[in-house]
């Protein structure tokens, strides 16, 4: 919508399927791998030349795992992508597995630009990691940690799960501590939601999950021990040292342009919405999916409040040369007295407390 743009390179490979995870991925197969990276170089070019007269200025390369196609492979893509697009001043980040990443040469990334990492971390705790089907172990998570600042990079985000089987506040606060003690910059710490197409989904019945109310109080515990910790939340699943807000996930908020290479990516470019679908073979023979309009006044007004500085009324105006319609104030109005929102002549912010009712709150405004 306004500003430079983001570019979101999905890379669709783990070494194993997590229980939980809904995110279009395959078996790390070399050849594949070779294929796809090949594919993904000749997208890079074909989109660089649709989209020569854009500037962007974020790089995050997501997954899956992309780690495990290796640093030679990371590096080719982030070449490709300077060579073809115009990139300034950009924030360059790769998620990784904290086990995968021990094999990721550094250095070399650095020196391309790569300015910053986020690990799956998921808990610290070893029985809710294997509840969770992940790999790895908090040495791991330290051993990379250690590896990638040693290498100059240290912008590092952590991912943190809520609502895991049999989580408590004691182990929520072992996993926030192991994490705060790392010192990272940003923590991003998501409640679990069950997907259907999940082996977690058929274990649900025995794995004695938390229920809503549960995971709210979880939630709520998280929020006030990561902020008593310096670290600010700025988004209802996001938490950072102040400066070190993630620029390429605050334009999806911000409705600000993206664009997303990769079987299952997603775009929001001049105003339209088009995605690939979950298919290697469909990316590999640019078959998209549009997706109608993007950007709209209603899509704002849902992300802003995802925000916690909330929706600013006269950059509502700014951008869709109109009034913020009069039932939202009156909406968030009406949840003020319990603590829920808050409204001014400027602004409405969701509470910390309102975070936890934003779906339901934000569906009314915008009935």
């Amino acid at each position: 919508m306004k500003g430079k743009c983001g570019l979101y390179i999905h890379i669709p490979f783990c070494s194993s399927k997590c229980l939980y995870c809904d995110f279009f991925s395959n078996a790390d197969n070399n050849a594949e791998i070779d294929t796809y990276i090949s594919n993904m170089i000749k997208a890079i070019k074909n989109y660089g030349e649709k989209y020569c007269r854009k500037v962007f200025d974020t790089i995050y390369i997501g997954g899956g795992t992309p780690s495990v196609v290796g640093t030679d492979n990371l590096a080719k893509i982030i070449r490709a992508a300077k060579r073809c697009f115009t990139i300034e001043n950009a924030e360059i980040t790769i998620e990784m597995n904290p086990r995968s990443a021990q094999q990721i040469n550094f250095k070399s990334l650095y020196e391309l630009g790569v300015n910053r990492i986020s690990l799956g971390v998921q808990s610290a705790v070893d029985n809710e990691l294997k509840l969770l089907g992940r790999m790895h172990n908090n040495n791991d998570v330290s051993t990379a940690v250690e590896m990638i600042r040693s290498n100059g990079i240290d912008n590092i985000s952590l991912d943190l799960m809520v609502g895991i089987a049999r989580q408590t506040e004691h182990s929520l606060k072992r996993s926030m501590d192991f994490c705060i003690a790392l010192n990272p910059k940003h923590i991003s710490a998501y409640i679990l939601k069950v997907e259907e197409n999940t082996p977690y989904h058929k274990l649900a019945p025995s794995l004695n999950l938390p229920d809503d109310d549960r995971q709210a109080e979880l939630y709520k515990f998280m929020q006030g021990y990561l902020t008593s910790n310096g670290y600010e939340q700025y988004e209802i699943s996001n938490f950072a040292k102040r400066g070190f807000e993630s620029r390429h996930n605050t334009k999806y908020w911000n409705c600000d342009e993206y664009l997303g290479l990769g079987a299952s990516a997603h775009s929001m470019m001049d105003g339209r919405r088009f995605y690939f679908p979950r298919s290697n073979e469909d990316f590999y023979n640019n078959k998209y999916v549009s997706d109608g309009e993007g950007a709209t006044s209603e899509e704002y007004i849902m992300l802003r409040l995802r925000l916690r500085e909330g929706l600013h009324f006269i950059e509502y105006e700014k951008l869709f040369n109109q009034a913020l319609p009069q039932k939202c104030a009156n909406v968030a109005k009406k949840y003020e007295k319990y603590g829920l929102t808050c409204v001014d002549n400027e602004k409405i912010i969701l509470t910390e407390k309102g975070f936890l009712l934003s779906n339901s709150i934000i569906a009314e405004m915008l009935e």
